[in-house]
């Protein structure tokens, strides 16, 4: 069964996940938010006392807040950065996305190096996640699906009581709406899902209490 380690990292309070094999310590890192030393620290700290062997880095979509922490652990621990093809020009523009909420903007951009498509099957150890196109909040935008630990990583796709954001660059509301009915409330009501920010959910509570869908 997958472990998932949950870090609220940014001033954005990006969740960033590890999902990790007990058995062969393989690891995937999820929407890494890392901004700080400090947080850095933290997240290499757990890395180094669990004994993983990160294997995959995956964003569910390549917002400023999703991907501050991408390069750094490209580079750390040489794996390839995952995502749709939908959000390159995200990920290359991130320092105008910085610039967009009163940053500097000299933040080198995130590049694709593997492209993520619905369908797409990723191991970790023995393990699996799902990949699931949801376009909406961000036209390349995923969600992450573990069938076997019935938990659904959501991005800025679905939250509690909340759907993403559509008013940044490449959101499209009509599009968030029909990915989250037609393809996550597909999924079994006891699905626990993992937002990119803020408390957990299932998608049964969603389905009936979501005032947004």
């Amino acid at each position: 069964m997958l472990k998932v380690k949950q870090f609220v990292f940014n001033m954005f309070g990006v969740n960033t996940f590890v999902v990790s094999d007990p058995d062969s310590h393989e690891a995937a890192v999820i929407d890494p938010g890392m901004f700080t030393s400090a947080e850095r620290k933290e997240f290499d700290d757990y890395i180094s006392e669990n004994s993983l062997k990160i294997v995959q880095l995956i964003n569910t979509h390549l917002h400023l807040d999703h991907c501050f922490g991408d390069n750094y652990v490209r580079d750390k621990y040489g794996v390839k950065v995952s995502a749709n093809v939908g959000d390159a020009p995200l990920g290359a523009d991130l320092g105008q996305q910085i610039r967009r909420f009163g940053g500097r903007g000299d933040m080198p951009g995130v590049a694709i190096d593997v492209e993520l498509r619905e369908g797409d099957i990723i191991k970790i150890g023995s393990g699996e996640l799902q990949v699931i196109e949801t376009p909406g909040h961000s036209k390349g935008g995923i969600c992450l699906y573990c069938p076997q630990g019935k938990f659904l990583i959501s991005g800025d796709t679905l939250f509690r009581g909340g759907i993403g954001r559509t008013d940044l660059e490449g959101g499209n509301q009509r599009e968030l709406i029909e990915s989250i009915r037609k393809k996550l409330f597909n999924l079994p009501d006891d699905t626990t899902v993992l937002p990119g920010h803020d408390r957990f959910t299932t998608i049964g509570d969603e389905k009936r209490s979501n005032p947004y869908v």
